[in-house]
């Protein structure tokens, strides 16, 4: 009898150990918000899919879906309204389930539906209708709508990783054109697919190569039009398609993680080209951008300047140049990287100044001596009274703070006019010249300097000149 209940108690316990597993397990692979499946299980259910088409040779389609206009409601209405928008979705998403079909929350307003439909246009009319329906939260009647992007297996793609790929491709066609409606994958976009294939390998390539280099745009005193410092912007100098613009190619090296090795390359060539210009008196400083991504790795700082190190160009002619959005990111990693730059003799800069977060106390507590006004705003002053009077108040408190501005995209000299009687210092953009390779940026600044140490009478007047004529 003692050997009897000692088993029983034994099994109870065995059988109370798999039942906690199998809930361990469960709750793994389950979303704590929806109750769908997460990344990690539908990943894993996806690729289970495929093999089994394979094997039957059936077909399997899949369904991205991100919700419209999420973050203007977490905004509006708080994060709370977003997690009751996402979870009423979730619940839609399950009940509008057909047999076979699986359901996830990818993550953020991101979902994926897998399925063996036959006619792909119906499933996403019908997810679009359903997602579209009205919703109260806070007694608001909201109806987000959705983006859905389509990829099907065996027509688009033969494994996982290219199928969620290619949907996602056919999800961001649908956002830029304004989203609340689907699209497939399809020969454009596998066209495209293949450019970028091309162009990977080519920028990992060209790295090496020496093909992506610094090129310079100066920037101009406001009150003496002469080119007092340049800021260092990254071209690519294919061989083929001739010179590529950030745009062509940074985005994809972000996603590559190689916007590193770029930055460090431009960086380099950047600070040994321009030292000679700082040592002849030519130019006060350079300025350089950072990647948010750089910033947020904790050795940036200390590596930066091992690299500066390397090249002729003095601590105190560098100007390195942070975004607004990595304070809110880690307020406490930036003010190291910024205190330890700073005790080395590098000026920092904080860029798109304006844009929405303008931390002010962060001016205050934080060794930063210049800020630059976006371009967004510039474009606007003397024609918007609103923005102007933005300007002139942001102007204002950074003079009172002892911080240096610069305004960056000034085209039209009545920007230029409204800028420097309003107490800017410095300015930048095409109404002075627009950014040039090395060799032609040196040009410009010797060209300046024999300008201004002797005056012949008949000569051209240079850019800097212009502004001084123009503004007086």
């Amino acid at each position: 009898m003692v050997e009897s209940a000692e088993l029983s108690a034994l099994a109870a316990r065995v059988a109370e150990l798999e039942s906690e597993r199998e809930l361990t397990l469960r709750l793994a692979q389950t979303d704590s918000l929806t109750g769908l499946v997460n990344r990690g299980a539908f990943t894993a259910a996806l690729c289970d899919r495929l093999d089994h088409a394979r094997v039957q040779g059936g077909r399997v389609g899949l369904f991205v879906i991100d919700l419209d206009r999420f973050k203007h409601l977490n905004d509006t209405l708080g994060h709370h309204a977003g997690d009751l928008l996402l979870a009423e979705m979730g619940q839609r998403l399950r009940e509008d389930a057909q047999d076979g079909e699986l359901v996830a929350r990818l993550g953020g307003d991101e979902f994926a539906l897998i399925s063996d439909v036959a006619d792909v246009a119906a499933r996403a009319a019908r997810l679009l209708q359903r997602l579209s329906q009205p919703l109260a939260i806070y007694g608001r009647s909201v109806s987000p709508g959705a983006s859905i992007g389509v990829a099907v297996y065996p027509g688009d793609a033969g494994d996982a990783s290219d199928l969620q790929r290619f949907a996602d491709m056919a999800l961001y066609r649908v956002k830029t054109r304004g989203g609340r409606r689907w699209s497939a994958f399809d020969a454009e976009l596998r066209a495209e697919n293949e450019r970028r294939h091309t162009l990977e390998a080519e920028l990992r390539r060209a790295i090496p190569a020496g093909e992506i280099e610094p090129w310079f745009q100066p920037v101009v005193d406001a009150s003496s039009g002469r080119f007092v410092g340049v800021e260092v912007l990254a071209r690519w100098n294919h061989p083929e398609q001739g010179l590529l613009a950030p745009a062509a190619f940074v985005p994809i090296a972000e996603e590559l993680g190689i916007i590193g090795r770029i930055d460090e390359a431009v960086f380099e060539a950047a600070c040994a080209r321009a030292a000679p210009w700082v040592a002849a008196g030519l130019i006060e400083s350079i300025s350089c951008n950072v990647s948010p991504r750089d910033l947020l790795d904790p050795a940036f700082s200390r590596k930066l300047i091992g690299r500066l190190a390397r090249t002729a160009l003095p601590a105190t002619a560098l100007t390195v140049e942070i975004t607004e959005t990595f304070l809110l990111q880690d307020l406490g990693l930036a003010r190291r990287h910024i205190e330890r730059l700073a005790a080395k003799g590098v000026r920092i800069a904080l860029d798109d100044f304006g844009t929405g977060y303008s931390n002010v106390r962060a001016l205050m507590n934080l060794p930063i001596q210049t800020v630059k006004l976006d371009r967004s705003l510039i474009e606007a002053v003397g024609r918007d009274a609103r923005v102007s009077k933005l300007v002139s108040s942001m102007l204002h408190a950074a003079r009172a703070l002892g911080v240096g501005i610069v305004a960056e995209g000034v085209e039209e000299e009545a920007q230029a006019l409204f800028l420097r009687a309003a107490g800017c210092d410095r300015m930048q953009g095409y109404l002075f010249a627009r950014p040039m390779p090395a060799e032609a940026m040196e040009r410009q600044l010797r060209e300046g300097l024999s300008l201004t140490l002797d005056r012949p009478e008949r000569r051209l007047e240079t850019p800097a000149e212009i502004l001084r004529r123009r503004l007086g």
